[in-house]
């Protein structure tokens, strides 16, 4: 029988989160500056598929069930962690599932979703499905849930979302802190985490203060919503709670690689958002107890942290050699150039070329003809150095973003443009490598 204070279980759906099952609580010691206030992080992860987003997935399963709905074929817009979720208690259900989700989801997370079983549509969406495309992750899935045989379960406005969260993480906090919590903070995506743990929360005790952290408009944090994204967001509900932080991607993964490394938590981008915002909302005094919502862990996002944390995965390949008497030199510059805020990841690149950037490819037409990216303009490095290619923007303040094989050649590319006058250039980190690793899309012959 399943017996949660031994921790044996009849079933793996048994392990899924409750108040006699909670996930774990662990108090952070090094990486806050805090004297008084103690910082709990709530580590999702320990939850049977491996993030917050279980919870959500087996309430909104449950939810259907209880209604009496057909549930053969599940379809659900996602990020990548409810899908698991609902992928894996398919599987234990014996329902066929299908994930829309955009191209630009790491690929660690796609490549799970198929290990799953999820039959995965991939789409040209944001990093979390946005409302209002009529071709992206949200459309596709309302439109395939109203097939024969077909339930879409919408976590983006289904109310079984944020009960998920009152139902359990809210009494799971309240019961593991005697009471004691004060502040309540986490990261909105679609914010059924912060809206149905807050009003637990606070119908407990009104003085809980709950907080909301978001990343800016472009960023690179997988699964979350800007502020104006937010706006278009069902749960976002701002006036249940005591206010909200922008936190920029270099506060978040700058925050994860203090966790990992000095807390010994292997925290996923999200829970270096949310942490980073803790500095922001809570004062430090004497009787604060403060509690962290962790979403997931790192290891669904290794193309992530090599784009932001380059620092930890071994030094840089050896930079081109360049002949003459400043050749050093120029290797230099170069050098700090692959290590300056002008080397963009895979993922920013595609956002900027959807938004009108000029992708140029600096490769030879050899190697592009082998593979490339569709749309890109091919202007060989060597022709760049001859000066202004004719196919370039004459407005010298268009975005260009500057493309080889492995991210070298395409920052030589960068800085000839940038002193041939235009401004507003960035290079792609990793090359043709990188943008395969990130799962975007490429073509033969481009």
């Amino acid at each position: 029988m399943t017996d949660f204070k031994l921790r044996v279980y009849d079933n793996t759906i048994d392990m899924l989160s409750n108040v006699d099952n909670p996930t774990p609580l662990v108090r952070l010691n090094r990486c806050l500056p805090f004297k008084h206030t103690q910082v709990y992080a709530k580590l999702e992860w320990y939850n049977p598929f491996g993030a917050v987003k279980d919870r959500v997935a087996a309430n909104l399963i449950g939810d259907a069930e209880r209604r009496g709905d057909k549930l053969e074929n599940l379809v659900e817009p996602t990020s990548g962690n409810t899908g698991m979720g609902l992928a894996m208690i398919s599987n234990a259900r014996g329902y066929n599932f299908t994930a829309t989700l955009s191209k630009a989801i790491p690929l660690e997370k796609r490549s799970a979703l198929r290990l799953f079983g999820t039959n995965l549509i991939e789409l040209n969406d944001d990093l979390c499905p946005m409302p209002g495309q009529p071709e992206g992750a949200m459309a596709k899935a309302a439109e395939l849930g109203k097939q024969p045989g077909w339930k879409s379960l919408n976590q983006y406005a289904n109310p079984a979302n944020p009960e998920a969260h009152y139902l359990t993480t809210g009494p799971e906090i309240w019961r593991q802190t005697g009471g004691k919590v004060t502040h309540f903070v986490a990261g909105l995506g679609t914010c059924g985490t912060i809206t149905g743990t807050g009003r637990y929360l606070k119908e407990q005790n009104p003085a809980v203060a709950v907080f909301g952290a978001h990343p800016t408009d472009g960023h690179d944090i997988p699964g979350v919503r800007s502020r104006k994204a937010l706006a278009l967001t069902s749960f976002f509900l701002p006036e249940e709670y005591n206010g909200v932080f922008e936190i920029t991607d270099a506060e978040a993964y700058g925050m994860c690689k203090c966790l990992i490394l000095q807390d010994s938590i292997a925290a996923g981008p999200t829970s270096g958002m949310a942490l980073a915002a803790v500095l922001k909302a809570v004062p430090d005094e004497p009787g604060n107890v403060c509690v962290v919502i962790f979403p997931d862990n790192a290891f669904k996002y290794m193309t992530s942290f090599r784009k932001h944390l380059p620092e930890l995965f071994g030094p840089p390949e050896p930079a081109a050699q360049t002949a003459g008497p400043f050749a050093e030199q120029l290797t230099a510059a170069a050098k700090f150039a692959e290590n300056g805020p002008d080397v963009i990841g895979a993922l920013e690149a595609l956002q900027r070329v959807r938004q009108g950037a000029t992708l140029v490819d600096v490769r030879n037409p050899n190697e592009v003809a082998q593979k490339g990216v569709a749309g890109a303009l091919n202007v060989p490095l060597g022709d760049l150095t001859k000066g202004p290619a004719l196919a370039l923007p004459e407005d010298l303040d268009a975005p260009i973003v500057t493309f080889c094989a492995k991210g070298k050649r395409s920052v030589y590319g960068m800085l000839l443009l940038k002193a041939q006058g235009y401004r507003n250039v960035k290079s792609v980190y990793g090359g043709m490598d990188g943008w395969v690793e990130a799962g975007l899309p490429t073509t033969a012959g481009a």
